[in-house]
């Protein structure tokens, strides 16, 4: 509990300070920032940001179908809510009683990041001495500037990205109940959660394989204290069952529309036909692809396999995506990427660099929220 309390300064500062610098220029409703226009509705720009409302709708309503359709003149089908699953809006309304829900759901994603910084400081604590530690969490902080954004606005991947750390550092440590416990509520708090359930599936077959070339004998495997890794699954069966009563339909979130963006040959992101694409501009995907391998390349090479195995598999699973936010997608394997360049990171060249880079960061992050507003006329049934 004393070692708890000693890490929580460096964790608080580096997970909201930069989302205050953030909210500033919204706060005060500045017309620009360094010749950025930005618009002037305040802390409801924040609010609006996709997908923010959607999940203030699912809190307000607990996907009840007939209370979402006389409630809210959103133009999606009641079906579209199935894919977002359902624990970030429920911390949304258990935040509620603080005033009203967009400000529970501003909250909850803070409070989100805090948790996130929590367990990356855990993480980086097995790759880099303890004088690097603070240098690691303050760029995972910015780094990259659609992480940032994310924890600024109403958004579930700060909870989801924090409990994939989480589950994985246990893991790695063959806690495997805590492991299960926190990729549960990974699960229920976004889809690719059953990815964490597929990469311990991976390591195990890799490391009978990888055991058995060294020592050419075959190595116990203790299934029964593994078991607590099937709460994954388990939970997401508990999402579909939760859907199976709402709509009355197990399946619904295969049935909610044009919200699953995997596609067949992969690179279709390449495609700029593809209605989520829309641009031929997409050059730095390759360089989000080569940054992404050459990570899973250092985790590998550090004998990481824990953490390589899932950010292989992850990333497995980003070459079929096609759709133009891409990094968004990537984001669960961005903390062990860092880890896996971790040594190149704490270099002195590297410091210059990212002093260098903070400011476009900053730029970009208030860019992308004043354009990236869901259109909203009545905000009486969000409150």
């Amino acid at each position: 509990m004393k070692k708890f309390f000693k890490d929580l300064p460096p964790v608080l500062f580096f997970s909201i300070i930069p989302i205050v610098l953030v909210w500033i220029p919204f706060i005060f409703r500045l017309d620009s920032f360094w010749n950025i226009p930005l618009t002037k509705n305040g802390l409801a720009t924040i609010v609006a940001n996709y997908d923010g409302p959607l999940y203030l709708i699912i809190a307000k309503t607990l996907y009840n179908t007939e209370s979402i359709k006389t409630m809210f003149s959103v133009p999606l089908p009641v079906e579209y809510y199935a894919a977002h699953f359902p624990l970030f809006p429920i911390l949304i309304r258990l935040f509620s009683f603080i005033g009203n829900y967009p400000y529970a759901m501003l909250t909850a994603t803070v409070l989100s990041s805090v948790y996130a910084m929590y367990f990356f400081k855990k993480l980086i604590s097995q790759f880099v001495r303890e004088e690097n530690i603070v240098w690691m969490m303050l760029i995972f902080a910015i780094l990259p500037a659609r992480w940032l954004i994310v924890r600024s606005v109403g958004s579930p991947e700060p909870l989801f990205v924090g409990s994939i750390i989480a589950s994985l550092f246990y893991f790695k440590n063959k806690k495997y109940l805590l492991a299960g416990i926190f990729g549960a509520i990974a699960q229920i708090t976004k889809s690719p959660g059953i990815l964490l359930f597929a990469g311990y599936i991976g390591f195990f077959i890799f490391e009978a394989i990888y055991n058995a070339s060294i020592s050419h004998k075959t190595v116990n495997f203790n299934f029964v204290r593994k078991l607590p890794l099937f709460l994954i699954p388990l939970s997401l069966l508990g999402v579909f069952f939760l859907y199976s009563k709402v709509y009355g339909n197990f399946y619904a979130y295969f049935d909610s529309g044009d919200n699953i963006h995997l596609f067949f040959p992969p690179f279709q992101i390449f495609n700029y036909s593809q209605p989520w694409v829309n641009t031929f501009w997409l050059e730095e995907v390759v360089l989000v692809y080569i940054i992404a391998l050459l990570g899973i390349f250092k985790l590998f090479e550090k004998k990481e396999f824990e953490y390589a195995i899932f950010t292989a598999v992850f990333f497995t699973t980003i070459i079929f995506v096609s759709h133009r936010d891409i990094i968004r997608y990537a984001l669960p394997i961005v903390p062990f990427i860092l880890a896996g360049f971790s040594e190149t990171l704490t270099k002195k060249s590297f410091r210059l660099l990212l002093l260098i880079v903070a400011l476009p960061i900053y730029l970009f992050s208030l860019a992308y929220i004043s354009q990236n507003v869901m259109p909203i006329s009545n905000w009486a049934p969000f409150l």
